[in-house]
C-alpha cells in the first residue's frame, strides 16, 4: 500500500521559507509510471495546485505562485520537498503531498498524504 506523509513546521514567520517534505513508503518516487505533487487549501477556499516533480525531476509549478516554489526530491529517502519562498499570512493552508498517474495509466491522484496545517503569522 502507497502511503505519504507530509512533515515540516506547522508555524512559518512573514518572508521567511515554507518548507514541507513528503515521505512516501509502498512506491518509489522514480517510477516513471507516476508524479507527485504538492497541493493546498487555505480556509474556506478551495483546493490549489502547487506544483509536481516527475519521476525523472522535472518540476512544473503553478504560474501564479512559480516564483517563489521550488519542488526537488531526494531518492535515496524516497521523499520530495516543496519550498515557497517570502512567505505571507495568504499562504497559511493545509498543504498535501499526492501521487499522481501519469498519461500511460490514466492520469488522476490515487494516493494523498493526510495533510499538514501550515501558518504563516509572527
Amino acid at each position: 500500500q502507497v502511503q505519504l506523509q507530509e512533515s515540516g513546521p506547522g508555524l512559518v514567520k512573514p518572508s521567511q521559507t515554507l518548507s514541507l517534505s513528503c515521505t512516501v513508503s509502498g512506491g518509489s518516487i522514480t517510477d516513471i509510471a507516476y508524479y507527485w505533487t504538492w497541493s493546498r487549501q487555505p480556509p474556506g477556499k478551495g483546493l490549489e495546485w502547487i506544483g509536481d516533480i516527475t519521476s525523472d525531476g522535472s518540476t512544473y509549478y503553478n504560474k501564479s505562485l512559480e516564483s517563489r516554489i521550488s519542488i526537488s526530491r531526494d531518492t535515496s529517502e524516497n521523499q520530495f520537498t516543496l519550498q515557497l519562498s517570502a512567505a505571507t499570512p495568504e499562504d497559511t493552508a493545509v498543504y498535501y503531498c499526492a501521487r499522481g498517474r501519469g498519461r500511460a495509466i490514466g492520469w488522476g491522484y490515487d494516493y494523498w498524504g493526510q495533510g499538514t496545517q501550515v501558518t504563516v503569522s509572527s
